[in-house]
């Protein structure tokens, strides 16, 4: 995929607009992290994509139909992943004292961008 230095740029600015997030990442639904500003970055891929099937499973299962987004708050601050287009997700680590509006409006936005771009790299022949 070519749209991963565009992908970043996304993120890099998405942290810049909401300076309590500690950690960035698009990955595929599947798990393949796709671009990051953030640690451990596969293993974070990874469990999103886990979390994302029951996600998944549960909003069928509850006639909420097609999956948007995802929060888990901890004691230590906020997991959130947003669907990113067809294939993709955007997952974003963030301190505690983050407001929530805030964290929502600025990610959805990105997630938006960001699906964008990857469904248009994937809709791309790849010799061109």
């Amino acid at each position: 995929m070519t749209a991963e230095s565009d992908v970043l740029r996304e993120l890099r600015r998405l942290r810049v607009r909401v300076p309590q997030l500690t950690g960035v990442l698009a990955a595929s639904a599947d798990g393949l992290v796709l671009a990051a500003d953030a640690p451990e970055a596969e293993s974070v891929a990874a469990l999103t994509a886990a979390a994302l099937g029951v996600a998944l499973r549960l909003t069928e299962a509850t006639g909420q139909g097609e999956f948007r987004e995802l929060l888990v708050r901890g004691d230590l601050g906020y997991v959130a992943t947003y669907a990113a287009g067809s294939s993709a997700v955007l997952t974003l680590l963030a301190e505690p004292r983050i407001n929530v509006g805030r964290l929502h409006l600025e990610a959805r936005h990105s997630s938006a961008r960001i699906g964008e771009l990857v469904d248009c790299a994937l809709e791309r022949p790849e010799n061109t």
